[in-house]
């Protein structure tokens, strides 16, 4: 082990081969807090300390008391520390979590200076946090008059938290969830919703927030935990310094106790709003959950893993086929599989699409497949992919969405948190060795379905059903809430609110002493972008692209073509072709035996197709199709063969499979809108500027939403199906056509044996330009979208210029410089959005504002327009900008896994991003000056230019039509 810091005692270690590090257990000697370290050789350092939160109602105060305890601390008593920091910071990650029985405040930094930074202030943050009554009023909620100082107007409930789970609770997935959980687990924390329900969180007081602070944030109840290569004693000696030396032992254990298990199974029916205007056949949700033991088990967890896997990993598996296929709803649940982030593992299978009166007949159906497997078990061949599958998930190096070291630190998080072995649950090497002998016996799976599933009586069957009239209800009865706590406030008490609104304004505008947080700056920017080489080689004329990567013994490979001419008609089938393409069958082979060969030999095969526009020409653009696969490197040769097999035999005549597919994908769109309405806004108030940006909101926005439910329509007939899967090999033979080249990623031991067996992929065809240089005719958009939404979304979009085009830096920055100086206050802290700010797509050219999860419309459109006068006419200081800038710098330099940096390397090249074109303009966002901010803001964000688009529920629409926008229907 490393050396220990005098405060901090060794408990254990262990050298963890299969991914590259050494993971370290400590205890502080004094207040029993834990350490665990991840010594890796990796300069990406990343921390955490995580506090065991444990909420006995949905008041929401552990997720209200995550986001209050980051607006100042005793030694940073400035209003909004967090915020602030994100800004005078070059960090890769920087957040803070509230799980359903832990909170946790993560960040990562490449830089030595950044790093320490950031841990001063987050250890005051958290452990000498201010709580200031007007920062719980402004994130957790507060009553206002509508006429902020006119006390006869109505009452208001505001707070960001009150609107985030507003929106958050608009997901009807979110919904289905918190509604099992409420029955999975009637007597522990799970039962309740630890972000808050809407309707119960303006019940917390402060007082009830500071007794909860008080005893769950001590060092006593916390967790730290570090990756990287900064030793732990070092980290040990900033721990004691700054916060644990002025800590005793509380003795007080915070955990969660093991839940009160049902003698006999539970059936309930819930319901969840949805508007008429959507229908309300076939909407309802069907699911079935079973607690299944101990997450901290790991021999345990690890068989239930497994046992999920054959079950439900691929449409071969029993219980997903069933699902996929049974006539009794439209597609899985999104809920379906096996969830361990809890102290006890849920397994959750079920359909979506269905009615409440085919409850009965699908938990039946449900039980006659455990039945079949709990007699005979499964082919050996599929629990072996299974656990193929699992070791996959072992091996490979993330860090492409959260930092690697953040990925493999939450999966310890959960073992630390219920006090069990945090170290197994990254080290299960050995365990999956014992899985594998385990298997070989028939009955092994046989038996773990008998016990986990069939003869467990913990399970709840739930029925979740669309009304129509439930949101009106709780609007009204908000409203209701709302009109009695006014009738009984005294004159002196409607004085209070009125006096709290205005000492929240005051202090919003007041302007903090930043100087008293630690910054770094340009000064300390690293001269050069990250740099990824690799090497260009040819096998049957043509081009493999090769990186030699640390992929922990995986390998990464891709087929690309450019694309072909395609009619209208072809482009917007173009994204459903891509998701069929690797979910079909393969010549003599059905789909069935395809998903079960796919997942003995591949982590994963899908194809895609990417986009981009001229370096210099808003009105050229390049595209390509991409089949990528990845694979541990003893499969790459199978791994190749089915690529080929994919391009060469797919079948189209499967028609029941394509409508399963559609269907599928029809669902999870419609689920994501309330997750992604920022996204799907912008994307429609830029769709009007040019080709590019109309293919965004066509393919993967709102306008295809709308396509893919009309062609949905076109397939109850087999007629419908047959044209479709006509047009689908029209457009399968055209890729075919076109000359391929190659991306291949792995240990550079192998490449050239890896290049070798890719050689049939190659069809000797040229490879060919073809730029999309269609005329394109602007239009003006000025939309609502009406959803399943309690909150807005609000976008405003403003046409642009290129990536090469000399103001395209200083668009880069002025994002960033809006959102801090202006858009995070107005928007999040006065309008209670959860989020909101400004960026530039130079890919598109569109600079564009957005809201996430705003509780206002045609405010927020007039604090867009605002913070261009402020940007015009307010002094501003060069520190403004330095932040800015280090913010579009941080995002440019954050580094990926191993293999998405090669990704990302290849594919920027493709289209002309080169290394040298990105150094040269993230050179050119370095010496940003305000005088380019101002001149590009009067330049570009001209009200007369502007585009609208907002994404609302239906509360929303008149409002929308008040501003003038025009309805557009889902």
């Amino acid at each position: 082990m490393s050396n220990v810091h005098p405060a901090f005692e060794a408990i254990t270690s262990a050298e963890i081969e299969s991914l590259g590090v050494r993971v370290e257990e400590y205890r502080h000697r004094r207040t029993g807090a834990q350490h665990l370290h991840i010594a890796a050789d990796n300069p990406e350092n990343v921390f955490l300390v995580a506090l065991r939160t444990v909420p006995h109602d949905s008041t929401g105060v552990a997720h209200i008391l995550e986001h209050t305890a980051l607006c100042g601390s005793d030694k940073y008593p400035v209003r909004d520390p967090f915020f602030m920091m994100i800004r005078r910071s070059l960090n890769t990650f920087m957040n803070a979590f509230t799980s359903s029985d832990w909170t946790a405040y993560p960040f990562a930094s490449q830089n030595r200076k950044d790093f320490d930074n950031l841990l001063d202030v987050y250890l005051d943050a958290v452990f000498f946090a201010r709580l200031d009554p007007l920062d719980f009023a402004q994130e957790g909620h507060r009553l206002e008059f509508a006429e902020s100082d006119n006390p006869d107007s109505d009452l208001v409930f505001k707070g960001v938290v009150f609107n985030e789970m507003k929106g958050a609770m608009s997901s009807v997935t979110s919904q289905l969830w918190q509604k099992l959980s409420k029955y999975l687990f009637p007597t522990t924390t799970y039962h309740f919703n630890s972000g808050g329900e809407p309707a119960d969180i303006p019940d917390l007081t402060y007082e009830q927030l500071v007794n909860f602070y008080r005893t769950h944030y001590h060092p006593s109840n916390a967790i730290f935990m570090t990756f990287g290569d900064i030793e732990a004693a070092e980290h040990q000696a900033v721990f004691e310094e700054k916060a644990l030396h002025k800590f005793d032992q509380l003795h007080q254990k915070i955990e969660v106790g093991r839940e009160k298990l049902y003698v006999s199974p539970v059936r309930v029916e819930e319901s969840y709003p949805l508007s008429n205007d959507e229908g309300q056949q076939e909407k309802t949700h069907i699911v079935l959950g079973w607690l299944l033991g101990d997450v901290t088990d790991l021999e345990q967890s690890l068989t239930a893993h497994l046992l999920s896997g054959v079950l439900l990993d691929n449409s071969a598996s029993p219980l997903m086929h069933l699902l996929e296929t049974t006539e009794l709803g439209q597609s899985p649940s999104p809920l379906c599989g096996l969830d361990d982030s809890q102290r006890e593992l849920v397994f959750v299978c079920g359909i979506e699409g269905s009615e409440r009166e085919r409850a009965d007949e699908l938990e039946q159906a449900v039980l006659k497949v455990l039945q079949d497997v709990a007699e005979n078990g499964a082919p050996y061949e599929q629990v072996a992919a299974a656990l193929h599958q699992l070791e996959l998930q072992q091996r490979e190096i993330g860090g492409d969405g959260y930092p690697y070291g953040l990925q493999l630190i939450l999966t310890a998080l959960t073992g630390a948190t219920h006090r069990g072995d945090a170290i197994g649950l990254l080290n299960i090497d050995s365990a999956l060795e014992k899985l594998r002998e385990q298997i070989k016996d028939p009955d092994f799976i046989a038996g773990a379905a008998r016990k986990l599933l069939l003869e467990n009586q913990h399970r709840v069957r739930l029925v979740l059903s669309p009304d129509a009239d439930m949101a009106s209800r709780a609007e009204q009865a908000e409203k209701s809430q709302l009109a009695a706590i006014r009738e009984k406030l005294s004159d002196g008490e409607k004085q209070q609110v009125i006096q709290t609104a205005k000492a929240l304004a005051e202090r919003q505008q007041r302007k903090d002493d930043e100087s008293i947080l630690p910054k770094v700056g340009v000064e300390d920017i690293p001269p050069e972008l990250p740099k990824v080489e690799g090497e260009q080689v040819a096998i049957n004329h043509s081009k493999v692209t090769r990186y030699s990567a640390g992929t922990n013994g995986l390998v990464y490979q891709q087929l690309v073509t450019t694309l072909p001419e395609f009619s209208d008609e072809e482009r917007i089938l173009l994204p459903y072709y891509c998701q069929s393409l690797s979910e079909l069958g393969l010549g003599e082979k059905n789909y069935l035996e395809v998903q079960q060969w796919q997942a003995a030999v591949a982590g994963s095969l899908h194809s895609f197709t990417s986009q981009r526009t001229d370096l210099d020409n808003l009105n050229s653009q390049t595209g390509h199709f991409i089949l990528s696969g990845k694979a541990l490197a003893a499969n790459q040769a199978a791994l190749s063969e089915l690529m080929q097999a994919t391009m060469e035999q797919v079948r189209f005549d499967e028609l029941p499979r394509i409508k399963e597919l559609l269907l599928q994908t029809l669902a999870r769109r419609e689920q994501s809108v309330v997750g992604n309405g920022h996204a799907l806004a912008m994307a429609a108030a830029s769709a009007g500027f040019n080709r590019a940006a109309a293919d965004g909101h066509e393919s993967g926005g709102l306008q295809g939403l709308r396509q893919l439910k009309a062609l949905v329509k076109t397939l109850d007939s087999t007629q419908g199906l047959e044209i479709l899967a006509g047009k689908f090999s029209s457009i399968h033979q055209k890729i075919n056509n076109a000359g391929r080249q190659f991306l291949l990623i792995g240990e550079e031991e192998k490449l050239a044996e890896f290049t070798e067996a890719m050689a049939p992929l190659a069809n000797g065809k040229e490879t060919a330009s073809n730029r999309d240089d269609a005329p394109f005719a602007p239009r003006k958009v000025q939309e609502v979208w009406v959803a399943n939404s309690q909150v807005n979304f609000c976008a405003k979009a403003y046409p642009t210029v290129p990536m090469t085009h000399a103001d395209a830096p200083a668009l880069a920055v002025l994002g960033g410089f809006l959102r801090n100086g202006y858009l995070h206050r107005t928007i999040r802290e006065q309008g209670g959005a959860y989020g909101g700010g400004a960026s530039h797509d130079a890919n598109i050219g569109a600079f564009r504002f957005y809201s996430y999860r705003d509780p206002r419309m045609g405010e927020t459109l007039k604090d867009f327009d605002a913070s261009v006068e402020w940007l015009l006419n307010e002094a501003h200081e060069d520190q403004q900008v330095e932040e800015a800038i280090l913010g579009v710098v941080g995002g440019m330099d954050k580094p990926g896994s191993p293999a998405g940096e090669a990704k990302k390397a290849f594919h920027s090249a493709l289209y002309g991003r080169t290394h040298a074109v990105r150094q040269e303009f993230r050179r050119k966002v370095t010496e940003v000056t305000l005088a380019d901010l101002q001149r590009v803001g009067k330049t570009y964000l001209q009200a007369d230019k502007a585009n609208t688009a907002v994404v609302t529920g239906n509360q929303g629409r008149d409002a929308g039509l008040a501003l003038d926008l025009h309805e557009e229907k889902l």
